[in-house]
């Protein structure tokens, strides 16, 4: 790994990961109340339980664990990066399957090391392959949605921006070019899109919760590192990586699931 590798999940962890400190802003606007230490204790033993369990099937099943984890993150994404303007399919497969496809497509071979150490040589080998005939599928989707962007034109920003993170994609390291789609897109959109939605009496009291679940994230993950064996390199790919699989099922369960159907009712 480059010192760029380094800097890129240092960011992963510096600016992307505090998004999911507001899960309990968006759990209690869902009607999970906060009050009394039982539902406190609940929520945060379900959401760790959830976490935890996701890890430990991960050590036993790599393989199926990533792959289900590209496959449940491109749905998360691209959802996301079209929250703001509509919900079609088209847009929200294209979207979708920028960081699970068209980035380990377009860079296969500096994806290949990085798969092996998560889930071994051979079982990379054979997901890398997968990906790389969905990528013709999901090329034929991109045109597809770039035609489709003409006809409804509030898709405009969204794909120009999956166009640039496309090139990005093109032109840089696979850790870089994800780490600036984590941290400077989804990240942004998705703190701001909540911030917004926040009852301002109800804003200060999120953001200081998020600031505390992320020094105990960061606080987890230094413990990790320092108790794991192994090269540096491998053990911050893994914890970078398993850990963003273990947060985002129970990141997914509140934002696509009970906030939209919040939203539906």
């Amino acid at each position: 790994m480059t010192s760029w590798d380094f800097a890129a999940l240092a960011a992963i962890f510096l600016f992307g990961v505090p998004h999911g400190g507001f899960d309990a802003a968006i759990a209690r606007r869902n009607g999970w109340s906060m009050q009394g230490s039982l539902p406190w204790i609940l929520f945060h033993l379900a959401y760790i339980s959830m976490a935890a369990i996701i890890a430990l099937l991960w050590w036993w099943f790599p393989l199926v664990s990533l792959g289900l984890f590209l496959i449940i993150s491109g749905y998360h994404f691209g959802a996301s990066d079209i929250a703001e303007v509509g919900t079609d399919w088209l847009p929200w497969l294209a979207h979708g399957g920028l960081v699970p496809i068209a980035i380990p497509s377009l860079n296969p071979e500096a994806v290949k090391p990085i798969f092996a150490i998560l889930i071994g040589a051979n079982a990379a080998d054979l997901l890398l392959s997968i990906i790389q005939v969905f990528f013709i599928l999901w090329l034929i989707g991109f045109i597809g949605y770039c035609f489709f962007a003409l006809y409804k034109k509030q898709y405009g920003k969204p794909l120009v921006g999956l166009m640039a993170m496309i090139l990005i994609a093109l032109a840089l390291p696979p850790l870089i070019s994800f780490a600036l789609y984590f941290c400077l897109w989804h990240s942004r959109g998705h703190t701001v899109r909540l911030w917004h939605s926040l009852e301002e009496d109800k804003r200060l009291g999120a953001a200081l919760e998020a600031i505390v679940y992320t020094l105990l994230s960061w606080a987890s993950a230094g413990i990790f590192v320092f108790y794991l064996s192994g090269s540096l390199s491998d053990i911050l790919l893994q914890l970078t990586f398993i850990g963003l699989a273990a947060l985002t099922w129970p990141h997914m369960v509140l934002v696509d699931y009970l906030d939209k159907r919040r939203t539906l009712l």
